[in-house]
């Protein structure tokens, strides 16, 4: 799917084949063409449609545009218009999803515009015509749509819209195309069954990405390299399943070596049944989600693979399954983490920090420059904080900012949580060094509180996705989170500017363009099919 970024003077000039419209407040209309401005301003009169929030119209000739959905809204920050674009989608969708094959966007209002407006409209451009389809081949993609225009309204002749510069829209596009891809794959392989997506099936995706792209390597260790590492920790969720575990490292280079890395650290539980702490019958399938954090850091590898930046990035999965078995390890068992800290398993179901710990032990041998671990982690992230934040924990508060601030300038937020040792000393326990759960009580923060034992030697911080990651119900299925978030957080840390030989970045540009092509039909067909890189940037860290 191609995007683009147009300019124009005027609100409906696209020759698409439909038309998202999002207006806010009845002086938006003053920008449209006067006989479209009648139309709607009748509808208002009529009580059929307002320009706010919530309030959607169906046309089929407004002005020049054949088909139109118009939505209204309160304001035009990038959450209210990704809110106003899902409104659009859906009602083009319900009508004539199958013969749009070009889609334009127009905002009329006064936007703040940021990189937040060109993720909204990618990602939710691909989540409308995302159709599962691995192992339901009757669920057949009917969309044709191969073109969205973004069109910005803007004086002739203007270089800047809105305090903007007209290359900043294209570069936050490229970006926002970039993460989209990394989402698609994040969503698409949580969604896959217990018994396609497994541990090999997820090193498997991981070495087909290192196909495409030079800069990436990726070793898939087995168990006996597990072994030998010392993960006992890791290996005692395992025991009780006959699919062999894996544990995935993947190392990005971006610059010099001697430059440290953002580790990203992913759970990888492709299936939970809670071992011999089993978990209730009713809604288990979900349990399949429970690699979520694999998942999500691995769509953001696939992210950051194509936009290139400089920097250095390496992704750790351990993965298996939890199962209960007569080999399987039993509640008060004590095991030894690569760390030498002994663990008492008083659940078998607290299963996805003990895979963690042993991965954050392994971190340390990169020297990184900050260690960031994602998690299906805890039913009690969900009481806190339902579905709308992910659970952010970090004694850093430096780290913990910057991955706020990401998470607010993608549209894929976090709420920072008490990570604090008074909680971790729920976990004490008369027969290991910790066991791997305290009480109910903030069962959340003490989770955290066991990873952080293992996190002392650099920067870390932790995100909870358990209510974030992925949806139950009538829409059932991963939403890719917090890919986004990570992505952005990620390419903060590469310096500003031009590369200094410019020559031989552009030629890694236009292989990593096509390279992209490639890997999107190969690692998961839904992704966004469209080349990307970018203009780096740097945060407040």
């Amino acid at each position: 799917m191609q995007f683009s970024v147009d300019f124009a003077t005027q609100a409906l000039a696209s020759p698409a084949d439909a038309t998202v419209l999002i207006l806010s407040g009845s002086s938006a209309l003053d920008s449209l063409p006067a006989e479209a401005a009648s139309v709607l301003r009748q509808a208002m009169q009529d009580g059929d449609w307002a320009p706010k929030a919530g309030r959607s119209l169906y046309l089929h000739r407004l002005g020049d545009a054949s088909r139109v959905a118009v939505v209204g809204a309160d304001a035009l920050g990038a959450t209210a218009v990704q809110d106003a674009l899902q409104t659009g989608l859906k009602t083009l969708a319900g009508l004539t999803r199958g013969s749009i094959k070009h889609l334009a966007l127009t905002v009329v209002g006064d936007v703040p515009w940021s990189f937040g407006h060109a993720l909204a409209l990618v990602r939710s451009v691909d989540q409308s015509v995302y159709v599962y389809t691995r192992t339901k081949p009757s669920a057949r993609q009917d969309s044709q749509l191969g073109q969205v225009s973004w069109t910005v309204l803007a004086p002739s002749r203007a270089r800047r819209v809105g305090g903007v510069d007209r290359s900043s829209f294209e570069a936050w596009l490229e970006e926002a195309r970039a993460t989209t891809a990394g989402v698609a794959l994040a969503r698409e392989l949580a969604n896959r069954p217990g018994n396609v997506c497994t541990p090999t099936h997820l090193g498997e995706q991981a070495e087909e990405l290192a196909r495409h792209w030079p800069q990436l390597k990726v070793e898939v260790l087995e168990r006996k390299q597990i072994e030998k590492l010392g993960m006992g920790s890791f290996l005692s969720v395992t025991r009780g399943s006959a699919e062999p575990p894996r544990f995935i490292v993947a190392r990005y280079t971006g610059t010099s070596k001697d430059v440290a890395p953002v580790v990203l650290v992913g759970k990888g539980i492709t299936f939970d049944t809670g071992g011999i702490s089993i978990k209730p019958a009713p809604d288990m399938d979900e349990m399949k989600f429970d690699m979520g954090g694999a998942a999500s850091v691995l769509g953001t590898l696939r992210a950051i693979v194509q936009l290139q930046p400089r920097l250095n990035l390496v992704v750790l999965v351990p993965t298996c399954e939890n199962m209960p078995s007569g080999t399987a390890t039993k509640p008060g068992d004590v095991v030894t983490s690569m760390s030498g800290q002994t663990i008492e398993v008083l659940n078998t179901d607290a299963e996805g920090r003990l895979i963690l710990c042993d991965a954050l032990t392994y971190a340390e041998r990169f020297k990184p420059a900050a260690v960031v671990d994602v998690a299906t982690l805890t039913g009690a992230c969900i009481i806190a904080l339902g579905h709308r934040h992910s659970g952010l924990f970090s004694p850093d508060d430096e780290l913990a900012g910057a991955l706020g601030q990401a998470g607010q300038q993608a549209l894929d937020t976090c709420w920072r949580m008490p990570v604090e040792e008074e909680y971790g000393q729920a976990l004490k326990s008369h027969f290991a060094d910790v066991a791997n759960v305290g009480s109910r009580a903030g069962g959340s923060i003490t989770a955290a509180c066991f990873l952080a034992r293992f996190a002392k030697a650099y920067r870390w911080a932790h995100l909870d996705v358990a209510g974030t990651a992925h949806v139950s119900g009538a829409a059932k299925g991963a939403t890719g989170r917090p890919v986004s978030l990570l992505t952005r957080f990620v390419l903060d840390f590469a310096p500003k500017g031009p590369a200094p030989e410019a020559a031989p970045a552009k030629a890694a540009k236009a292989k990593g363009k096509a390279a992209a092509k490639v890997a999107d039909k190969a690692v998961v067909k839904s992704a966004a099919k469209a080349p990307a890189a970018r203009t780096a940037r740097k945060v407040a860290r």
